[in-house]
């Protein structure tokens, strides 16, 4: 008897966030190439959206089409309304996924949804209304339908737990990966030329939300004596001169720091190969994609000690226990070739243990535990 996997991808034929959109792709193409002798996968998608996901996951058996566009379809889902697509086994990348009423034991039915940020709960704040509601309201129906919740470290499942109790026994940890064949491209140089950015610089992601810490690295490049420009990756659109102000509130002149918003995977590692270290001054919690992807780069990483850095970075880099001593501890990381060269090895060692095929070999797994 053929089993089949129905992956959620919405993400893919409407993208709505770029990593989102990026983590759907990738574990969808893992868990083809990962499938079990007699097991395959099908797509479930939302009508409508402006690529075909068999152009871009090859090797699904199939594609659900729903009659609802993405918009819709997620309304739908939120109230309870499975749009035809409930039944079997159903994994979302996402939270977006048919939460209803279903029997696992006697239908063999089953359906495990993803969280990869915790600022709708911990951060509203920062993102529009609407979506933290929705966000919220599809943890409920989580807590009550589904048969698992991945999330991709072990500190954001405590988190997860002290947020909605009644998953306590439901949460699975499953890392998420930088894109397949993430590496600084051979056209590194011209690429950085387009987005004008200078060689040799201090990177960092992030927007002018406290919790990202860019008052703190703007503040550590300052107390470390570096003088190198900075670039800032991830900026909100609209939110550029407000990190231009925090900047200059550090003490950096404006022209020395480069900011940009939502790159593409080539130009993501074109900047990676020119920056010197990567630092990760914010506490959010949420998979620190920016992070993964400087570790996989051999860049070395100068973070902020957080539970999820802790997760994620290990023995990779350089976690120092509170922004004031971020300063010192960038100088002494930087101050000969050797020390720089230690940690490039250290962050790219590290950079191996995140895996697409990794992660959906694990969703196989739980599926087959469940």
């Amino acid at each position: 008897m053929t089993a089949i996997l129905r992956v959620v991808l919405d993400q893919v034929v409407s993208p709505a966030d770029a990593d989102l959109a990026m983590a759907s792709r990738e574990l969808g193409r893992a868990l083809v190439a990962a499938a079990p002798a007699g097991c395959r996968v099908e797509a479930i998608v939302p009508s409508g959206g402006t690529v075909e996901v068999a152009d871009v996951v090859s090797g699904v058996s199939d594609v659900v089409r729903t009659a609802f566009a993405r918009r819709e379809l997620a309304a739908a889902w939120q109230l309870g309304v499975p749009a035809g697509t409930s039944g079997g086994l159903i994994h979302s990348p996402t939270l977006m996924a048919p939460l209803v009423r279903h029997d696992r034991v006697h239908d063999a039915d089953q359906t495990v949804v993803t969280v990869w940020d915790l600022s709708p709960w911990l951060h509203p704040d920062d993102l529009p209304k609407p979506a933290v509601m929705w966000h919220r309201g599809m943890l409920r129906r989580a807590a009550k339908h589904a048969d698992a919740v991945v999330v991709p470290t072990h500190s954001m499942g405590e988190r997860l737990v002290e947020i909605e109790p009644r998953l306590r026994d439901r949460v699975r940890v499953i890392a998420g990966a930088a894109p397949r064949g993430f590496a600084v491209p051979t056209d590194e140089i011209g690429r950085r030329r387009a987005l004008d950015l200078p060689e040799g610089f201090l990177l960092v992601a992030g927007s002018a939300a406290a919790v990202d810490g860019l008052s703190a690295a703007f503040a550590a490049v300052v107390a470390s004596g570096v003088e190198l420009p900075v670039v800032v990756l991830d900026a909100r659109e609209g939110t550029e001169p407000a990190v231009l102000d925090l900047a200059e509130a550090a003490g950096l002149g404006a022209a020395s720091v480069h900011v940009r918003g939502v790159l593409d995977d080539a130009d993501r590692g074109a900047v990676l190969g020119g920056a010197v270290a990567f630092l990760a001054p914010g506490s959010r919690v949420t998979f620190p994609w920016r992070l993964v992807e400087a570790l996989v780069a051999g860049v070395p990483v100068v973070a902020l000690d957080t539970p999820v850095h802790r997760d994620v970075l290990v023995d990779g880099g350089l976690l120092v226990p509170s922004p004031e001593l971020l300063g010192a501890t960038l100088s002494t990381s930087l101050e000969s070739a050797a020390s720089v060269e230690r940690l490039g090895v250290l962050a790219a060692d590290r950079g191996r243990a995140f895996s697409w095929r990794g992660a959906a070999e694990q969703v196989w797994l739980l599926h087959a535990d469940l």
